[in-house]
């Protein structure tokens, strides 16, 4: 059994026995309330302590983990509830016999019981008077043992009293220096308490190990307990008042040193304003690079106001590796740094020609920009944004664009960037702040004049922590970037003279703010003649290098390379055709490395690709040889191509109702509807005058109805759908049809034009219906794109009427 710190709120209180009577003790004083005897049976259970000795009016809080002394205090508890606690010889064993305990204990009072699920109880007991083991009367199931009460034996002399006031002051004096004494224990009034009360309360206040304890308990005589505790008074009063100095001592050791830490300071100050003083040899060279590096006076003047308080700093502490760091940004930034630009208008072409085939508008651009570059050889940094479908070379271009320049480049991709630290930095208050991307680059690469591609700005995210496309304003604007603040640095830097480019694949998603900055170069799907050029001259040669081939080990032929794009690719770019092209060459690799090859070149024919790559998923598709009324062919624009949409209408009876299908958004849907009230409007003119309009309903589906569809250029295409089912005529074979409608008959513009004539061309469609705004747009078409496809422009519905079904 062990004595607890605490007891658990959830206590049984037991009352005393119904014949139980209350009795005050006596002091010197009177009588003391609250501290009632109870008579004492000479028999009385036996509760061995492994570790503890109790006194008689102290309360204790004890566990009991045996299943005899569990079965002891239920019995105790619905008895008389007193008991006899006594200290064992050996604290190992667990089930003391009348051997293994010493002779004299105390009596105690049960006053709470609690019990808990895992088999222990936890009681508080009271001590009320010592008691001596006379004989054991029983053993099992617990021990049971007959005792003697024994008395405080006080005398009435002079010696006893003086015992009595030494141990009250000596007493009160460590009560009153003790810290882990409550304030309540601290203010007991001592001269309330008889000679062997005080003795008692001593006893189990002071720190006193088990034989101590225990021969204290086991002497009756006042005087003699009181003589045995001064020597222990004196030497505990004398621990506390060196534990005291001790602690005082330290306490001025710290003063002493922050004292000596301030006069130090003033020391270095002194020493400073004289010129005297030794500097460390690292504040030595960060003064000296502050010196030597050039950079604007604004930036040396916040680099210096910073290298003083550095001075200031001791270096333990965590502000002196902020400001080393920061200095560190500030001193190893370009600031007047950069690279000569290769002015060479003849070289520079050669370069892009070399690297990209085609895109003669941004070539055309480039060579602008390096002509004015050459007159003048300051001037701001245009910025480019590249929008096409993926695959068109948006993002390599860029690298031939800083090649060709003679500059140095870096690509930072902005697709899912959400937090606007990521381009202005974090400010320093901030652990681990570090400047925003733009500054770690232009740092990285040690000139202030690079080509920066910005990919992907159409992807960029936004949440709680910014919107960074708010933050490109600034960096994007020539007007504004002269005067860069990174939240970091704090300070301006010039990044009028980086050339960045922007890529993105189609701009409605980028702020309008920020577009309205950029000079937008469109870079349009490639046509199957672009596609077999750049396969031939960059496509091909690039995986024989990263396969090990020789340039003359294998060949591709045309009519494999034109199967390639037609029947195993549906892009704008290039993408998928040097993947397939990389399939093949894998093929002729492990030909060659397993033997099975010849000396002579391994060729591939378009026969050979559905063995070698599989099934084409692509192949041509049979729709344009259906030919019913209701049916037409329109043409749309995505950000990776054009597409060609097959447009199907009917009616039905019904109420006149216009039903829509195939994941159509509302744009669409109105045209739908303009094209309805247009016919309506006009059917004696146009000769598609529906009978008993109200009693029918038009329905209108779009395939492919897992894809969202939406714009205003499929209007031409159903209003010509519908006018062929009320003739029920069928519409020219192999034409389709792109253009906005109005409700008075005009053919409004439409965009990606060379998307759409591409996609057309793909499916085998031979002619295209255009409004005739567009054909400026037409006239920048490839011209093998032109041989293949014959335009017809329009300007009024009536026309496209007219051209559709003669």
């Amino acid at each position: 059994m062990a004595p607890l710190e605490q007891i658990n709120p959830l206590q049984i209180e037991l009352d005393p026995p119904a014949d139980e009577v209350s009795v005050s003790i006596s002091t010197k004083s009177g009588k003391v309330p609250g501290r009632p005897t109870l008579p004492i049976p000479d028999k009385l259970p036996v509760l061995g302590l492994a570790d503890y000795v109790i006194f008689p009016g102290q309360i204790v809080r004890l566990l009991i983990d045996t299943p005899a002394g569990i079965r002891l205090v239920d019995d105790v508890a619905s008895t008389n509830q007193i008991l006899a606690t006594v200290l064992q010889k050996n604290q190992n064993v667990e089930t003391p016999g009348p051997s293994d305990l010493y002779q004299v204990g105390c009596a105690v009072r049960l006053l709470k019981l609690l019990k808990t699920p895992d088999n222990t109880a936890q009681i508080l007991v009271q001590g009320l008077i010592r008691v001596k083991i006379v004989e054991y009367v029983s053993e099992s199931p617990y021990l049971v043992a007959r005792i003697a009460i024994l008395e405080d034996l006080e005398e009435d002399s002079v010696e006893l009293e003086a015992l009595v006031r030494n141990a009250e002051t000596l007493f009160q004096e460590i009560i009153q220096l003790s810290p882990t004494l409550s304030e309540h224990e601290k203010t007991a009034n001592l001269e309330q308490l008889r000679p062997g009360q005080l003795a008692d309360l001593i006893a189990w206040t002071l720190k006193l190990d088990l034989p101590q304890r225990q021969k204290l308990l086991e002497t009756p005589s006042v005087k003699a307990r009181l003589s045995y505790l001064l020597p222990l008074l004196h030497r505990e009063q004398q621990i506390l008042k060196l534990t005291i100095k001790i602690q005082s001592e330290v306490a001025s050791t710290f003063s002493k040193t922050q004292r000596d830490y301030f006069l130090r300071e003033q020391l270095r100050v002194i020493q400073r304003e004289l010129g005297e003083g030794e500097i460390s040899p690292e504040i030595r060279q960060l003064t000296e690079k502050i010196n030597t590096t050039p950079m604007p006076p604004e930036a040396k003047e916040v680099a210096k106001q910073e290298l003083e308080r550095l001075k200031q700093i001791p270096p333990t502490t965590p502000e002196f590796v902020v400001i080393r760091g920061y200095l560190d940004w500030i001193l190893n930034l370009p600031w007047e740094k950069e690279t000569p630009d290769r002015l060479d208008l003849k070289e520079a072409q050669k370069i892009l020609d070399r690297d990209h085939y085609g895109l003669e508008k941004v070539k055309e651009r480039l060579l602008d920009f390096l002509a004015v570059l050459q007159l003048r050889k300051e001037i701001k940094g245009p910025i480019l944004c590249f929008v096409g479908p993926p695959g068109v070379g948006k993002t390599s271009l860029g690298k031939s664009i800083a090649e060709a320049m003679g500059r140095k480049f870096a690509r930072f991709s902005l697709g899912g960037v959400r937090d606007e630290a990521e381009i202005r930095g974090h400010r320093r208050t901030y652990v681990g702040a570090l400047p925003g991307r733009i500054i770690q680059i232009l740092r990285r690469l040690q000139t202030r004049n690079p080509v920066i591609m910005l990919d992907e700005i159409d992807k960029i995210g936004t949440d709680f922590r910014g919107d960074p496309a708010a933050a490109l304003l600034e960096v994007l604007d020539p007007e504004q970037n002269h005067a860069f603040v990174d939240h970091y640095l704090d300070i301006p830097f010039d990044l009028s003279r980086v050339l960045f480019i922007t890529t993105a694949n189609w701009l409605e998603p980028v702020h309008p703010a920020l577009r309205d900055r950029l000079e937008v170069i469109q870079i349009p799907s490639y046509s199957e003649y672009e596609k077999l050029q750049i396969a031939r001259k960059y496509l091909i040669p690039r995986q024989i290098h990263e396969h090990g081939l020789q340039r003359n080990s294998v060949k591709i032929h045309q009519s494999a390379l034109r199967r390639l794009i037609r029947e195993y690719t549906k892009e704008a770019g290039v993408r998928q055709l040097e993947r397939g092209i990389a399939t093949l060459l894998r093929k002729a690799t492990r030909k060659i490395v397993s033997g099975e090859a010849n000396k002579k070149p391994i060729v591939f024919k378009a026969e050979d690709l559905t063995q070698l790559i599989g099934l084409p998923p692509y192949s041509d598709s049979d729709f344009l040889a259906v030919k019913d009324y209701g049916l037409a062919f329109g043409l749309a624009w995505t950000p990776y191509g054009g597409e060609v949409l097959q447009i199907e209408a009917t009616h039905m009876p019904g109420t006149g109702k216009l039903i829509l299908t195939g994941s159509l958004g509302d744009i669409l849907k109105e045209s739908a509807q303009i094209a309805v009230s247009y016919l309506r409007s006009r059917g004696t003119e146009t000769g598609t005058e529906l009978a008993n309009f109200e009693q029918k309903d038009l329905h209108i589906h779009i395939p492919a109805g897992a894809i969202p569809k939406d714009g205003p250029s499929a209007g031409l295409a159903i209003l010509v759908a519908l006018a062929s089912l009320i003739k029920k005529r069928p519409i020219k074979p192999s034409v389709a049809f792109t253009g906005e409608i109005t409700l008075r008959g005009r053919i409004l513009k439409v965009g990606g034009i060379k998307e759409k004539v591409l996609a057309a061309l793909a499916a085998g469609i031979t002619t295209v219906v255009l409004p005739d705004q567009n054909k400026p747009e037409w006239s920048e078409l490839p011209s093998d794109v032109k041989r293949k496809v014959k335009p017809h422009f329009i300007s009024t519905i009536n026309e496209a009427l007219r051209f559709a079904l003669p």
